[in-house]
């Protein structure tokens, strides 16, 4: 019989090897890391799902869940981020609370989530603003920008003025407008670019997928264009406040997205068109830019509205509700974008342009200096997410346990 010291390292090396298959044959120096609370409770609730199941057709978390025997500190991270917190699970599970097992993964997967914007944040110091960046400070960062524009207007004597047939740059100049608002952007573009590339260096897969990564590709974008895994795993929707399917979270998500979209579409246009062919705003109501911003702006309006008030009717066990502030910031900052910007767009030609203009570029401005650091990285990490899943289940699984 073994002494107990030699049965110790036999056990600790039969680990190793448990998590070595769990992680498709090459673990990473960061999958071993210890873990911290939040990511324990998910591997704990990991482990009873992988017993248990019965929820392996819900969305992409649980199959790639059967292709692990152990979850490291990569693979909580990953399945975090492939989580899209449609509680489909949650209402299926006979575990969840008051049961002593209590679980509850989208809550766990929520807190964890939220965790690896901090961690991955560039620079890593402002990680923290993930934590207070809620409707208050959103809020007060939008109207301390907007006054200080409309300060800086108003000293130059134009707040209210002689009606300028909606000439934007009368008020601020356009090379001055491109190399502020540029600069910011680019830099929250670039801070994302970064977050997310060291997220992907920790959880990326370890093989290279026969014939190349273009179908992979494809499979992610389209998840991620069409929130596949909004659909609680057979196409009936997700779940708000109740038991009952419904398809209004995912509805009021693209009313968000595209409209976002729509609206950064209609300013590339406009750059296009000043740079390219030297036509200068303002421009016609029914030239593209106008027609692509009014469009986007109107879906600014009616889905972070619909997400605001879907939040609201919620479950209180369906995610972490102390990220609520950062959500509600990031929702109040798109819908007052829009509502500016349309107002804007309808009373140009008056005396009033100027005074809504720096109102709009103070709003504007505060969701880019809050973009990466707030909601909006949700949905970067989550296609990074989308697509390690992608590249995953084209690859063989070393468990043979579970279907993929």
């Amino acid at each position: 019989m073994p002494p107990p010291e030699s049965a110790s390292k036999t056990l600790e090396a039969l680990g190793r090897e448990a998590a070595t298959l769990a992680s498709g044959g090459t673990p990473t120096a960061f999958n071993d890391l210890p873990l911290n609370a939040g990511e324990a409770e998910v591997a704990r609730q990991m482990q009873i799902c992988n017993a248990c199941r019965y929820c392996e057709g819900s969305c992409a978390v649980f199959p790639a869940m059967t292709r692990r025997l152990a979850f490291g500190k990569a693979d909580v991270h990953y399945l975090a981020n492939l989580c899209h917190n449609c509680g489909a699970c949650l209402h299926a599970c006979q575990y969840a609370p008051p049961h002593e097992f209590a679980i509850n993964v989208p809550k766990a997967m929520a807190v964890v989530r939220v965790q690896t914007y901090t961690d991955y944040a560039f620079p890593r110091a402002l990680g923290a603003l993930y934590k207070h960046n809620g409707l208050a400070v959103s809020l007060a960062t939008g109207a301390g920008l907007a006054l200080f524009l409309v300060l800086a207007v108003a000293l130059n004597g134009s707040l209210w003025h002689e009606p300028l047939a909606g000439n934007f740059y009368a008020i601020f100049p356009h090379n001055l407008m491109v190399t502020t608002f540029g600069s910011v952007f680019g830099f929250a573009m670039l801070a994302l670019a970064i977050g997310v590339i060291r997220f992907w260096r920790d959880v990326k897969p370890g093989e290279a997928l026969p014939g190349g990564p273009g179908p992979a590709l494809a499979e992610a974008a389209h998840n991620a264009l069409e929130l596949k895994y909004l659909d609680g795993g057979h196409g009936e929707g997700c779940h708000n406040e109740d038991d009952r399917f419904n398809t209004t979270r995912r509805l009021f998500h693209h009313f968000t997205f595209y409209g976002f979209m729509l609206c950064l579409a209609s300013t590339s246009v406009a750059t296009v068109y000043h740079y390219a062919f030297g036509w200068e705003a303002p421009y016609d109501y029914s030239s593209l830019p106008v027609v692509l911003g009014t469009l986007g702006g109107i879906g600014l309006l009616i889905g972070p509205v619909g997400l605001w008030r879907l939040k609201l009717a919620r479950h209180p066990m369906h995610g972490d509700s102390a990220q609520n502030p950062m959500d509600y910031g990031f929702l109040a900052l798109l819908f007052l974008i829009s509502l500016t910007g349309l107002a804007l767009l309808v009373l140009r030609n008056t005396s009033a342009m100027a005074l809504l203009l720096a109102v709009h570029l103070g709003v504007v401005m505060a969701l880019f200096l809050t973009l990466p650091y707030g909601k909006f990285a949700h949905g970067i990490f989550r296609s990074a997410a989308l697509l390690k899943w992608s590249i995953e289940r084209r690859l063989p699984s070393r468990l043979r346990l579970g279907s993929d």
